[in-house]
Parts: C-alpha cells; sequence; structure tokens
C-alpha cells in the first residue's frame, strides 16, 4: 500500500514535471506591436498597440496573440473615443482580439541560423466577439538570436460585425483596414 502511494506521488510528480518542460518549449514576446491603416478619400487613419503579447512554440509551430484593444493609440483623441466606443469597438465588452494558429513547416526552418523565410500562417482570429479562419502569408527572420514574425493583411470590419451606416464614421473609416504584426521574441 504505502509503495502503491509512492508511486503514485512521484507519477503526478512526473506529470507536473512533464507540463512544465513543455511550457519551457515556448518563446514568450510582451513587446509586440500591432497597427492597423485606414485609407478613405477623407482621412487616412493609423493606429498603434504596443502591449502585444504573443508565444511561440518553435518546435510545432503554434502561435498565439493577445491584443489588449484599449491599447490602440491614435493621433487624434477624438479617433480613440470613438475607435473605443459602443458604437464602433465596443472595447469594455470586448476588451482583447485573440489569434491562436499555427506557422506551417517551422521544423523547415533552422532557427539557430540567421536568415529570412517565407511562412504561412493558418489559424482563428476573435475581434469584436467574432471568431474566422485565417491563412496568411508573412516572414520570419532570425537575427543573432532573436526571431522576429512580421505580417501584413486586411481585415474586413463587417467579417467581425463592426459596421457604420451613417454619418462620419461611414465615411471616414474604410470598410477593409490594413493590420501589421510585429512581434519579436528571444530564443
Amino acid at each position: 500500500m504505502k509503495q502503491h502511494i509512492i508511486a503514485i506521488a512521484l507519477a503526478g510528480i512526473f506529470s507536473i514535471s512533464s507540463v512544465l518542460a513543455e511550457g519551457e518549449d515556448k518563446l514568450v514576446s510582451k513587446t509586440g506591436h500591432i497597427s492597423f491603416f485606414s485609407h478613405t478619400d477623407l482621412e487616412d487613419i493609423t493606429a498603434n498597440n504596443y502591449k502585444v503579447v504573443s508565444t511561440l512554440n518553435p518546435t510545432t509551430g503554434e502561435v498565439v496573440f493577445s491584443v489588449p484593444m484599449q491599447s490602440f493609440e491614435f493621433e487624434k483623441a477624438a479617433m480613440q473615443k470613438h475607435y473605443n466606443s459602443s458604437k464602433f469597438l465596443d472595447t469594455k465588452t470586448f476588451p482583447k482580439a485573440k489569434f491562436k494558429g499555427n506557422i506551417e513547416g517551422i521544423s523547415d526552418i533552422d532557427l539557430s541560423k540567421n536568415g529570412t523565410y517565407e511562412v504561412k500562417v493558418n489559424g482563428e482570429l476573435e475581434i469584436h466577439g467574432v471568431t474566422k479562419a485565417i491563412s496568411e502569408s508573412g516572414t520570419i527572420t532570425v537575427k543573432d538570436g532573436k526571431i522576429t514574425v512580421n505580417a501584413k493583411m486586411n481585415i474586413t470590419l463587417a467579417d467581425y460585425e463592426i459596421a457604420f451606416e451613417k454619418g462620419k464614421p461611414s465615411t471616414n473609416i474604410a470598410k477593409t483596414v490594413e493590420l501589421t504584426i510585429i512581434v519579436e521574441y528571444t530564443l
């Protein structure tokens, strides 16, 4: 009986150690940068967010992004107020955007050697409480022990139930915005 309890305790310790070891394989970045750009004939709008948190598993290619939506910074205070309002992104109700996906073929990239590699990322993007499957291209640059992930994509706001039919926003904000993502991880 005593040996049985010791065996169970050792199995539990081994399981916890395995989970911790798996977690150690992930690279973490707390200084990611996402910007969005909207162009219309009336106005260009740019916003930047430097509080993006991301993890990357360099073995499996799993990548996760968490984006605090109220951390986007605009040139004009009125733009920021409108962006966060319940009529647009409603960032109090939907405080984060999330992406979870995989970088295809990461096992073919030698992350110990400097270089730039074209990659494809597949996953699910959640914005404004709506989740959509996406597939986008990007690059991974390895330089001196740092991995930088870059991607550009277009997001159609109506796909995420962000719509505006009347007033100034309907003419000042593009229906599709360009997102630029830059995240750096240290090996």
